[in-house]
């Protein structure tokens, strides 16, 4: 793993093009971590796997359910999609693409030593099966992009629903210091 002694875990949610779902899911993890006082501990950055939304701002929609949701003070104004850099990889210590095909094409980005450090973000629902290999798609969070209210109220809840977990897991890794 990138982290030494002194330096954050980070933390990457990916998703297509870094506007509705990998932001939604930093501000809600950056939440739960704050609520559980390792604010300063973790970081928790987005990205996508692709640049096609590239210097866009989080989506009107996500924007609007967050908010609903009492998130709209963590919302960052200077919110700049873009895909996943060299820079972020060799910094990330745990990444959490949104669905399979998010993670195979992160996977393809990684070097080999940083495949294992990718995790699907709903992997860490303990109330979902373990896809069988080739099948984790099974596992995927909704896409709300072609979708209207509902479906980001959907994306929303799986995405609180797992934050938990996914802070309770870096959390062990960070006092076993596997971190």
């Amino acid at each position: 793993m990138t982290n030494k002694a002194n330096t954050p875990y980070t933390v990457m949610t990916v998703c297509t093009g870094n506007i509705c779902r990998s932001p939604m899911g930093e501000i809600i993890l950056r939440h739960f971590f704050n609520e559980r006082g390792l604010g300063q501990q973790v970081v928790v950055e987005s990205s996508g796997v692709s640049d096609e939304e590239w210097s866009h701002p989080i989506d009107p929609r996500a924007v609007r359910v967050l908010k609903q949701r009492g998130y709209g003070d963590e919302i960052p104004r200077d919110h700049f999609a873009h895909r996943i850099s060299r820079e972020e990889i060799e910094r990330t210590d745990l990444f959490l693409p949104m669905t399979a095909s998010h993670m195979r094409a992160l996977k393809r980005m990684l070097p080999p030593g940083k495949r294992s450090e990718v995790h699907m973000y709903r992997s860490f629902d303990p109330d979902l099966p373990t896809p069988a290999p080739g099948h984790e798609d099974s596992i995927d969070l909704v896409d709300p992009w072609y979708g209207g209210n509902r479906e980001f109220e959907i994306a929303i809840d799986q995405i609180e629903s797992v934050a938990p977990y996914v802070v309770e897991w870096v959390a062990s890794r960070i006092s076993e210091g596997n971190a």
